[in-house]
């Protein structure tokens, strides 16, 4: 075994360790560097198109100078009556719906004028919160932007947009360059999905987050909406450059670039463990790699479990031969490593099994015959009682013929019951016996038992175990008398084949389906594990099985009503084979 394993250590464990340790190191630097060098130029050119739209978009204000009707509403300061007040706001707020919302800006969710305590408004779906009071905008419509576009993002004011779409918005100061006066100021609000079309192509990777920041790392875009107007608090870990870079604590790859005209960030993260692009050269040299080195341990190992193999095989077949029964076997081996051991080990493991099987026979063999004892040599003590006290009524009754017949016959039994010389009896034995017994209960019962005895066998010349017919009397007697007046009881006794066969056949009520069932499968069951001393048909079945074999005892059939029908079979026994069944010595 040590061979073995440090063969295969040296040939097969290390080189494939380190061979995939090393393809498995050049795989994610080779990713790391496709992907560092990749995802930057997605980045430039998302930068680029992003700046684009927002660029269109600042210039957007610049399309109100072109309505002089706007203009004029803008410059007015107050009015003589709320009519014209109503009509200027619906004039310039129709203006702002159709030049801003349906003028092929899909991205837009609304459009803001604050001038001269008015607020002029147009949105694609409701919103609230924006009104001219100072708390809900921190800009005044006064202050001087200095022609810049300002950023507003949503933490900074209270506008809120049925639904929740994340925004941002854009705000400009409007000039009156012929009256230089300020007109007021307009904000754009913009929904921040028009950068989702930008950005679906570095949404391919699986698990990637993009997210942008201002000047300030505040966040204004992200994958994740929740996470729009936080800080990036790691944006200071992040080293300053426009490029790629990996991250040590959570092993992530992390892209930045840097926009032209907001200054803003553009961030693409996605970790290594996601990256599973691999490069034909590195998987067809894994492969080739892996197959050599297991053909080169496949055969050296081959070699070197040679000269384990073979007193291993000599081994097996040595056990098949002890799984027939063949227990003289030996494994000349003189080798002193494991596997001489495991043949020493071996021959000491079959002698000893060998020896035990041996004793365990004997002792079985005796156990049976005590169990056999103990079940022949048992009378029924009701029987006794019953017998004792009808022989004290016919005493009372100075019945002394009656007496002296009934005790002849009980001592008669005693003897049979007390002699345990033979395991085996004359049929004619144990038939005289059960007369005995159905002769006494006709004493006790008179008229209610009738019975007749019919052989067409010499009943000297065949044997059977002892006390097999008395307990099946019992019953049909007991049951018998209980439900009827009188108990017809009928024994014949045949030779059917190789069989000899006595059937006693009843007139009693009969046993129900499910009991019979349920009897003729306890019948194949162990009937002494487990159960008293009592006899019982299912004692007889066994004793009849245990001495003859399972082909041979107790068949019963019964119909309700009709009787019960038991035929007891046994095997031709003559006297010459009775030593061969007492497994060649007689019983003390």
């Amino acid at each position: 075994m040590t061979k073995l394993m440090i063969g295969y250590i040296i040939l097969t464990v290390i080189p494939i360790s380190l061979l995939g340790y090393i393809l498995y190191s050049q795989y994610t630097h080779s990713i790391e560097e496709q992907v560092g060098e990749y995802i930057p130029k997605l980045l430039e050119q998302a930068n680029q198109n992003i700046d684009n739209q927002l660029n269109e978009i600042k210039q957007l204000p610049d399309s109100l100078y072109n309505s002089s009707q706007i203009i004029e509403v803008l410059r007015k300061d107050s009015y003589q009556s709320k009519s014209n007040l109503l009509k200027d706001t619906f004039n310039v707020n129709s203006y702002l719906s159709s030049s801003f919302l349906n003028g092929g800006y899909s991205g837009i969710l609304g459009v803001f004028i604050q001038s001269k305590n008015r607020l002029f408004s147009s949105t694609k779906i409701p919103y609230s919160g924006l009104r001219l009071e100072p708390s809900s905008l921190p800009y005044g419509q006064d202050l001087d932007l200095k022609g810049q576009t300002q950023t507003i993002l949503p933490y900074q004011t209270s506008l809120e947009f049925e639904g929740n779409p994340p925004y941002i918005l854009f705000m400009r100061q409007l000039r009156d360059y012929e009256n230089q006066e300020n007109l007021g100021t307009i904000l754009i609000a913009i929904d921040l999905s028009i950068f989702d079309n930008t950005l679906n192509t570095l949404k391919e990777e699986n698990d990637s987050t993009i997210w942008i920041t201002d000047e300030g790392g505040r966040i204004t875009y992200h994958t994740d909406p929740a996470l729009i107007g936080e800080v990036d608090h790691n944006l200071s870990n992040y080293p300053d450059i426009n490029g790629s870079f990996r991250t040590t604590h959570d092993n992530q790859l992390i892209s930045v670039e840097s926009s032209q005209l907001t200054n803003w960030k553009l961030f693409h993260s996605i970790a290594l463990s996601n990256l599973t692009k691999e490069t034909n050269a590195v998987r067809t040299g894994s492969v080739i790699a892996f197959a050599i080195i297991v053909v080169l341990s496949v055969i050296i190992s081959i070699i070197l479990a040679w000269n384990v193999s073979n007193p291993l095989k000599k081994l097996t077949r040595l056990m098949k031969e002890v799984e027939k029964g063949n227990f003289n076997v030996d494994l000349p081996v003189n080798k002193m490593d494991e596997v001489g051991m495991l043949a020493k080990s071996f021959t000491s493991m079959i002698q000893e099994i060998d020896k035990l099987i041996k004793q365990n026979y004997q002792i079985e063999l005796r156990q049976k015959d005590a169990e056999l004892y103990a079940l022949q040599s048992q009378i029924n003590p009701h029987f006794m009682y019953n017998t004792l006290e009808t022989i004290g009524y016919a005493v009372d009754d100075e019945e002394k013929e009656v007496v002296i017949r009934m005790v002849t016959i009980l001592g008669r039994m005693l003897r049979y019951s007390l002699n345990n010389k033979d395991k085996l009896v004359p049929i004619a034995s144990e038939v005289k016996n059960m007369k005995d017994y159905l002769t006494i209960q006709k004493f006790r019962f008179e008229d209610r038992i009738h019975f007749t005895i019919q052989e067409d066998v010499d009943m000297y010349q065949y044997y059977s175990p002892k006390f097999i017919l008395q307990p099946i009397i019992e019953n049909a007697i007991k049951y018998g008398l209980e439900e009827l007046f009188e108990c017809h009881i009928g024994i014949y006794i045949y030779q059917e084949a190789d069989q000899i066969c006595i059937k006693i056949k009843d007139n009693g009520p009969g046993i129900d389906e499910n009991t019979l069932v349920k009897l003729k499968s306890s019948l194949n069951n162990d009937a002494i594990a487990g159960r008293d001393s009592s006899f019982g048909l299912i004692n007889v079945h066994t004793r009849i099985a245990m001495i003859f074999g399972e082909q041979y005892g107790l068949e019963i059939h019964s119909e309700v009503n009709k009787g019960t029908e038991v035929i007891v079979k046994l095997p031709v026994v003559r006297d010459h084979e009775i030593r061969n069944l007492s497994g060649g010595e007689e019983s003390a």
